[in-house]
């Protein structure tokens, strides 16, 4: 390794970047998503009888593609044992495409796993859910109607907007169904009966059902209006149809238009139809459907990073994709400004078709390629202005901040008897996003201790350090994620390196590092939330590793140039997901990351050390 190699490299990897860029100025890499909306995709398309064998066959041999050797399925490639609800999704939606029969060898382990692990009553509350919906599993029986929530006013104990951004969407068409047990099923609709298991002894949907009681609010507002729900879905219907661009929340509301009555030939469903197509990638021979396309994301951080590469702001390709961002700041009053009611519309989100709800993580990014010309008042100025307020403005009260929402952090509701509630339920904030944020506010905007905002961010993410001297990351996996970006915005902010936290997150960077130079984590990480070793090292992880020890340190060690080494030789990543979406549940392969973390962290090491 020497001063003209990574000079070299940087510049080989900036080239191959600007000739991927697309005509409109966009980057567009897949977002490889757990197989579940693959499935529940399928499903649907066979309850409408959609007319294309090419597709649901192409469906069928993705699903198959991400089979394991053992013929089960999993979530990433080292869970074990097996899922047990991806292994359901999966085996329900083989079913559904009548290319396979229970009969095959092919999903006779599946069946037997799925029955002696207790059947569909142990998958998890999103597939059951999803059962019920298709009449393969029952409806819980439920003390009150759950769609009080969205008939509650905002001075009640509770309200809709208590839960996180992403709950309400996922939620909301399963409210048009629970109540009248309604099922959508056709010709195809399998026989799965073998497989429920005993009956249940009590539903996490009850559990859930119980904090109306205990808020003693069990008795009032009980006629639940349907209108209300149905308000709320329409009025989160993007201009591409989907509901808030996600895949599987736009394929809940189909079945919860089409339970309403809904002719399936409707402009709403058709709609919500053709945005669902278009959220296709293929990957290798087959079609996945990305729950929520990375375009807007990746299209940031790639201009950030070739930006941070040395690329000049007048590159051409820069210029074209600043213009891009400039077309997908957001101007509406989204459901952030409940709990932000004095803020003014200015953030970003994460896919091109979302228009009203924006993301923390999004705009800090988005900022720090239009901060590039703000020099003086231009549409770049007025729009760099409105979001650096929104995304100072969405500041929780605890000093961090979170993913969508601001104070969206009841502890009732995220202590819920719920497997994962803290995780899906509530929106916090989290070590990565508030570093995130920092960083971008200390580097790219000239913040420092002095001003509240870094002062009361810098102390929440000091408070929220792991005793290991590691950080929690909730989007990325995970540790190594967090780390790097806790410590990154704390040096960003001013705090020395050599303070005590900071040494103590080096320390464990190191004593955490792979024998050939890399870092490499497992998602095991995010469901035991402990450090958990892939055993061996992936581009992302070992990037976001080098780049916290460059931030620390005034002269790279052996342990540095040796990750250097190991990201110089590695052109191609191994698949493995390093995004989170939801523990044991939702992990994302960004097939955009091996070609941006690496290359941002070479142009820093280059930048500090040569």
């Amino acid at each position: 390794m020497n001063f003209k190699e990574i000079e070299s490299e940087i510049y080989k990897r900036c080239n191959e970047l600007l000739s991927l860029q697309k005509t409109d100025g966009t980057w567009r890499f897949c977002f490889e998503n757990s197989l579940i909306t693959d499935a529940y995709m399928l499903i649907l398309l066979r309850n409408i009888d959609y007319k294309n064998e090419n597709l649901i066959k192409r469906i069928a041999d993705r699903i198959l593609s991400k089979q394991s050797q053992d013929g089960l399925w999993r979530v990433y490639p080292d869970e074990e044992p097996a899922n047990l609800s991806a292994t359901i999704q999966a085996y329900t939606a083989l079913m559904y495409s009548k290319d396979h029969s229970q009969t095959e060898e092919q999903l006779q382990h599946a069946k037997q796993f799925i029955i002696n692990n207790g059947g569909l009553k142990n998958a998890d509350l999103l597939t059951k859910v999803f059962l019920a919906m298709n009449g393969l599993y029952h409806w819980p029986k439920l003390p009150i109607d759950p769609a009080i929530l969205f008939s509650l006013p905002l001075t009640s104990p509770i309200t809709r907007y208590d839960i996180s951004s992403y709950a309400r969407a996922h939620f909301a068409p399963v409210l048009l169904m629970i109540e009248g047990k309604k099922k959508i099923t056709s010709s195809y609709t399998p026989d799965l009966s073998v497989l429920i298991g005993k009956p249940d002894q009590g539903t996490n949907i009850e559990d859930w059902i119980n904090l109306f009681s205990l808020l003693n609010i069990r008795d009032s507002y009980m006629k639940t209006k349907k209108d209300n729900i149905m308000s709320y879905i329409q009025n989160h219907i993007e201009p591409d149809g989907t509901l808030l661009s996600y895949g599987l929340t736009t394929i809940f509301m189909v079945y919860g238009l089409l339970s309403e009555g809904f002719d399936q030939s409707s402009p709403i469903i058709q709609n919500a139809l053709k945005g669902l197509m278009k959220m296709f990638y293929e990957v290798d021979g087959t079609l996945h459907l990305q729950n929520s396309p990375s375009t807007t994301w990746d299209t940031s951080l790639i201009l950030y990073t070739l930006l941070e590469a040395g690329v000049p702001n007048t590159n051409a390709h820069i210029l074209k994709g600043a213009r891009f961002l400039l077309t997908q700041q957001q101007n509406k009053y989204g459901d952030w400004s409940v709990h932000n009611p004095d803020a003014t519309p200015g953030g970003w989100g994460f896919s091109i078709g979302n228009t009203q709800h924006p993301d923390l993580d999004d705009t800090q990014v988005a900022l720090r390629t239009i901060a590039q010309y703000c020099s003086i008042p231009t549409t770049y100025y007025s729009s760099y202005e409105k979001g650096l307020a929104w995304l100072l403005s969405m500041q929780n009260d605890d000093g961090g901040w979170a993913a969508f929402e601001k104070n969206t952090n009841r502890y009732l509701i995220g202590s819920l008897p719920i497997k994962h509630a803290k995780d899906a339920l509530i929106d916090p904030s989290t070590p990565d996003i508030t570093g995130r944020t920092l960083e971008f506010l200390g580097n790219h905007h000239g913040f420092d201790l002095s001003h509240l905002s870094i002062k009361k961010g810098v102390s929440w993410l000091l408070a929220n350090q792991e005793s290991d001297g590691s950080w929690y990351g909730r989007w990325g996996v995970c540790y190594l994620y967090g780390t790097w970006a806790a410590v990154t915005g704390l040096i960003a902010c001013g705090v020395h390196p050599d303070v005590k936290e900071i040494q103590q997150a080096k320390n464990w960077l190191l004593s955490i590092q792979n024998e050939d130079g890399g870092w490499g984590e497992s998602c095991k990480s995010n469901s035991k939330r402990k450090y958990v070793s892939l055993n061996k090292s992936t581009p992302s992880q070992t990037a976001w590793a080098l780049n916290t020890l460059t931030a620390i340190s005034d002269q790279p060690d052996l342990c540095m140039k040796r990750a250097v080494t190991w990201l110089l030789s590695k052109q191609e990543g191994a698949s493995y997901p390093t995004g989170a979406g939801l523990p044991d549940a939702f992990y994302i392969q960004y097939h955009s990351y091996d070609k941006i973390w690496p290359l941002l962290s070479l142009s820093h090491f280059y930048k500090k050390y040569y």
